[in-house]
């Protein structure tokens, strides 16, 4: 469907269906629209596959370590939103991001004005990453902690009677054994972060000023439209992006034992 040029006027009369070649791809890489989905796509990934890691991993080394009493129910409490529906959450974050919703009324207590975050192209697509940190970080909190349980302690018991901090000790012994987990754990973000939909779907409807656009919300609306073609050339230029970056990060966090 890509390399023709079907649009849904042609489904009763498939032979009328023309072969264009790569003319869908030159076309998609000269609208305007489509580059910036790409380039927001990127925005949500680059931002958002950090972020979430990063908290993924602190609250799976406090789970690990630090927090002793009612284990189980952390875990469950931080495991929780994965198990929502993606609607739900998205239309409860929508009302909290209103101009009189909660977190502006949070931060009018420490005396700053919050930003009309939905409506605010500067500020729409930091409020989406902001709730798929929060809904997302849940099953990487597990992988991590399922290969922070997998090192041995007589590894960190051994690096202390040595005089290793407790930094340096995550620095040097965890970090690294914990390379394979990353793996996992950055690819499966990415692919679910490249195919971000929903959150644009609920909450901005691509905008404002196409701000919030994705590759998955412009296929969307091509398919909408009736344009098959564009939308199948949409959908497998996503498919590229997913292979290339998890390509990218098999070389990047790979054994290098």
């Amino acid at each position: 469907m890509s390399f023709t040029d079907i649009t849904s006027r042609d489904l009763r009369t498939p032979f009328n269906v023309g072969f264009v070649g790569l003319q869908n791809y030159l076309a998609l890489f000269s609208d305007d629209t489509f580059v910036r989905s790409v380039l927001n796509t990127l925005y949500f990934v680059v931002v958002g596959i950090p972020l979430t890691m990063v908290v993924a991993l602190t609250i799976a080394v406090a789970l690990n370590s630090g927090i002793t009493r009612l284990k189980a129910v952390f875990r469950v409490g931080y495991f929780a939103p994965v198990v929502t529906s993606i609607i739900a959450i998205a239309v409860v974050w929508r009302y909290m991001y209103q101009d009189d919703g909660l977190f502006n009324a949070a931060l009018a207590v420490i005396g700053i004005d919050g930003p009309d975050w939905l409506n605010d192209p500067a500020w729409a697509m930091p409020a989406l990453i902001i709730m798929a940190v929060w809904r997302n970080f849940g099953i990487p909190m597990v992988i991590f902690l399922a290969g922070l349980q997998a090192i041995p302690t007589e590894l960190h018991e051994a690096a202390s009677v040595d005089g290793a901090g407790k930094w340096r000790s995550f620095r040097s012994i965890t970090l690294p054994l914990l390379r394979p987990t990353t793996l996992v754990v950055a690819v499966l973000l990415s692919i679910a972060y490249l195919q971000f939909f929903e959150e644009p779907f609920v909450m901005t409807g691509g905008g404002p000023l196409d701000s919030t656009t994705s590759i998955g919300y412009f296929a969307y609306e091509q398919f909408g439209f009736g344009l098959y073609g564009i939308a199948s050339a949409a959908s497998y230029v996503l498919v590229l992006v997913i292979a290339l970056l998890s390509f990218l990060q098999f070389r990047l966090f790979r054994s290098r034992s």
